[in-house]
């Protein structure tokens, strides 16, 4: 007989309680494998695709994109077992005391539910639905989901339209919801241009390309030129993380200015090395292999406070973050035993982690455990910064724009490549003269590569 298995939404990161569903790959009536990906979703450190546990036929999908879920909520149902026979229903008496009606396909049952198979029927409140913006409308009632039959391949081109506060959901598909996010595109605001009135991704471009219509400042509220976006998912962590460090660990942050040229100049010499022949090899490369090194001279830079254990703990790796801005947020993947790279290894470490962060495909488990971290705002064509140390971490430093400057080099003023270091610390287990030394030192690194000789 059909074997119905509901597969709850996984903590695939520690202490994690939410995540948003962006997009499912499957839909009722598709046959689906074990290990097969069958949706993607949002959680609090990066977007994270969950593969099938069984075998079988959809024959339900408990949240739609959009809609934040809990951890130990059911998202799917699948037959495991869709060849057998029908279940049979239960007796009317049996079925009045466990608080159900008889099970029949279409037959409302206590709660307003609809049941869609043999004794089962979608529930209710297993998601949370996102608010629309236009809160002054009138609650309305939401409608049951549509009812589904017995498990068979579906067409499935736009979704269903369900009734929400203030009128229908606009019909868009999957992917065109999320473009319209990602443009900050309210779909209740277009009308579709495809069939049966779906909104489809020229219209939601369009939107964006329409010049604002211009109205007189005395006739416009304020409220109707702002625009509201929920905090969760990557930017509601860091938030959190930022303040909960800030007012944890006492920051001191210090300053350096670095003639960077013979850094440069060697970075030109290895671009043309055989060796390193088709490696990006950046000045944060160079900046990353510098404060590994330092750390061997300044441990304390490396360590961590635990106040539960009320020790400080001293690390014999160096598991390295690098913060990097992607359009999920800010995120800082690590680079593990970053410590026992060479300078190529690191170059094409880095180059990939840029890669998978921008893509927004970190995994959770990689952007946790740093123990230091780099923040690299010369990219941006900033000099320098006060960086906020992640949490658990005890250094964190700004590596700034490397500019042409003139610069006093033998009591003669010459043009030089030159750049600006920032280093903030935990007071409480780096003192002055620890981080006054590390950052000296990651500076003599830079301002002279061949000073690593003598580590």
């Amino acid at each position: 007989m059909p074997q119905y298995k509901q597969f709850p939404l996984p903590d695939t990161a520690e202490g994690l309680t939410e995540a948003e569903i962006l997009t499912w790959h499957v839909k009722p009536g598709d046959t689906v494998t074990v290990n097969q990906i069958i949706v993607e979703i949002e959680t609090a450190k990066a977007a994270v695709e969950l593969p099938c546990p069984w075998a079988g036929v959809v024959t339900e999908l408990h949240a739609e994109p959009g809609q934040t879920v809990e951890v130990g909520v059911p998202i799917i149902t699948i037959d495991t077992d869709p060849g057998g026979a029908a279940a049979p229903a239960p007796a009317p008496a049996a079925a009045e005391a466990n608080g159900t009606s008889s099970g029949k396909i279409g037959e409302e049952m206590p709660g307003g539910r609809i049941a869609t198979l043999v004794g089962y029927g979608p529930k209710s409140g297993t998601a949370k639905r996102r608010a629309r913006k236009d809160t002054a409308a009138p609650a309305a009632a939401v409608a049951a989901p549509a009812p589904v039959v017995a498990p068979q391949p579906v067409a499935a081109p736009a979704p269903a339209p369900v009734q929400a506060p203030g009128g229908y959901v606009p019909l868009a598909k999957p992917p065109v919801r999320k473009l319209a996010k990602d443009l900050g595109v309210d779909l209740y605001s277009l009308t579709g241009s495809g069939p049966d009135g779906v909104i489809t991704r020229e219209d939601v471009e369009s939107a964006v390309a329409a010049p604002a219509p211009a109205a007189a400042p005395s006739s416009v509220d304020n409220g109707a030129r702002e625009r509201r976006v929920p905090i969760k998912g990557v930017r509601k962590a860091t938030a959190q993380a930022m303040v909960d460090s800030a007012f944890t660990a006492p920051h001191v942050t210090e300053f350096l200015t670095v003639d960077v040229t013979p850094m440069m100049e060697l970075r030109a010499r290895l671009k043309n090395h055989p060796e390193f022949r088709g490696v990006k090899l950046t000045p944060l490369a160079f900046c990353a292999k510098a404060v590994v090194l330092a750390t061997r001279r300044t441990p304390d830079v490396n360590a961590t406070w635990d106040t539960a254990a009320n020790e400080i703990v001293y690390k014999d790796y160096v598991h390295l973050g690098i913060a990097a801005a992607t359009p999920r947020g800010l995120v800082v993947p690590k680079v593990r035993d970053a410590d026992r790279m060479s300078l190529k290894e690191l170059a094409i470490a880095l180059d990939e982690l840029a890669t998978v962060a921008r893509d927004g495909k970190t995994a959770p488990a990689d952007m946790m455990n740093g123990t230091i971290t780099i923040t690299n705002v010369g990219v941006f064509g900033v000099d320098t910064g006060t960086p906020i140390l992640n949490p658990g971490e005890s250094a964190i430093l700004a590596l700034g724009a490397i500019r042409d400057m003139p610069w006093v080099v033998d009591g003669e003023i010459k043009i030089r490549k030159i750049c600006q270091l920032a280093l903030s610390f935990d007071h409480r287990v780096v003192d002055g003269q620890q981080g006054s030394q590390f950052l000296a030192d990651v500076g003599a690194l830079l301002a002279d590569p061949g000073f690593a000789m003598t580590y």
